[in-house]
């Protein structure tokens, strides 16, 4: 994906520009690895039904999406785009504290949107920072992005320790810690100065595409369903392992041994890359999700879910390095946060559409929701197969792309 040798690699970057980048993404997957197993458990701890925890999840991902790719473009517009995640943990930071204080449906719904909204940019930034260093001294994405997988492992079995001892009341605190460390990694994160613009030399080829690609478009639409069809395991899970009666550690096991098989992926990303193209990595992971989904409402036993929990290294891991080598490949430099805010646009429109639909499936169906979520996979793997065939094809390589991605 770089045509740069490993001795020229980091040549020219911000001192410790791999570990710095790294911790940035250490910080707000802290917070991710109690929200997300454990924030609709706080939910559920306040007596609202499945109805009104979809309800909560899902509105702060539909205002996330608006708010994240005009960031995103200010961002590309920007000196220097690393301020940003100051101003997002700040703020975050202070809902979360205002969750201390919330226990009624409306200002929790309310809070908890708002927090959506000035955390919306964060991981978007971070990511194209990390973008920008593939792009210009050739470090390898995985080896970066890893690290907040593993900050969200260690984040989950810490919380379901918590969350054994002092029920899902330790949720808002934690919360408010993991918040306090985004700023201060906000501060850390390198600063590397604009975005290039055409013109600029970079170590990659030039795509010579535009963000608004038919191909790259449906691509990102297709990847985006098939994510979203995670939306019942984000949003119930917890509460179902729970009432198939799994300890609050035996939950935090599950959530973790699912990042950490993404995280095998992250550390073999190089090797992978050379191996599959992304079209491949992406089909795989949503054929596997179609399989994973009409497996889940299975009365498994705490292995077997081990098991299927293992296979997000292919539903979402695959998926993400898949799509984030056709956005590198795909557009320029200059475009690169606003490819990342069209795509977390889509990716949180979907997620947070299929969250709100999830609270009337579960209260519905239950377990049984998860079959759903395997139409919805199987209709994005479709889209990525029509996206493939949108691309245009180099002579240069005997009919096929020119880049292995």
């Amino acid at each position: 994906m770089i045509p740069v040798t490993d001795s020229q690699v980091g040549i020219g970057a911000p001192p410790h520009f791999r570990l710095r980048t790294a911790l940035s993404y250490c910080a707000p997957l802290l917070v991710n690895g109690i929200a997300l197993p454990f924030f609709p458990v706080w939910l559920a701890s306040l007596n609202f039904n499945d109805h009104e925890i979809g309800t909560i999840l899902a509105v702060p991902m539909v205002v996330r999406v608006l708010v994240a790719p005009i960031v995103a473009m200010i961002a590309d517009r920007m000196e220097e785009r690393a301020n940003v995640l100051f101003v997002s943990g700040a703020l975050s930071f202070l809902t979360a504290l205002a969750l201390f204080w919330t226990r009624d449906f409306w200002p929790v719904l309310i809070v908890y949107t708002l927090q959506g909204a000035t955390y919306s940019p964060y991981v978007p930034v971070v990511e194209s920072i990390a973008i920008s260093g593939v792009r210009r001294w050739g470090f390898d994405y995985g080896s970066m992005r890893v690290w907040g997988s593993v900050a969200f492992i260690f984040a989950t079995l810490i919380g379901g320790q918590l969350i054994g001892v002092w029920g899902g009341g330790m949720v808002p605190p934690v919360m408010a810690i993991g918040f306090a460390l985004t700023i201060a990694m906000s501060l850390y994160c390198p600063r590397i100065g604009p975005t290039r613009r055409r013109g600029q030399p970079i170590n990659l080829q030039a795509p010579g595409g535009s963000l608004l690609k038919p191909q790259l478009l449906v691509t990102m639409l297709g990847v985006s369903i098939q994510q979203s069809s995670h939306a019942v395991l984000y949003t119930f899970s917890s509460i179902y392992w729970h009432e198939l009666g799994f300890s609050g550690m035996q939950v935090g096991v599950l959530w973790v041994v699912g990042v950490a098989s993404e995280v095998m992926v992250f550390f073999l990303s190089r090797r992978l890359s050379r191996r599959f193209s992304a079209w491949t990595l992406i089909r795989i992971g949503s054929a596997v999700s179609v399989c994973r989904w009409l497996l889940f409402p299975t009365t498994f036993s705490f292995f077997g879910f081990f098991v299927l929990q293992c296979l997000h290294s292919f539903t979402y891991a695959f998926v993400h390095t898949g799509i984030q080598r056709r956005i590198v490949a795909t557009v320029q430099e200059a475009q690169e946060s606003s490819a990342q805010g069209v795509y977390f646009f889509y990716n949180g429109m979907f997620l947070g559409l299929m969250t709100l639909a999830s609270g009337y499936l579960y209260g519905q169906l239950g377990p049984a929701s998860y079959y759903v979520m395997a139409a919805v996979a199987f209709f994005g793997l479709c889209l990525v197969i029509v996206a493939n065939y949108l691309q245009p094809q180099s002579s240069a390589a005997g009919g096929k792309t020119s880049e292995v991605s």
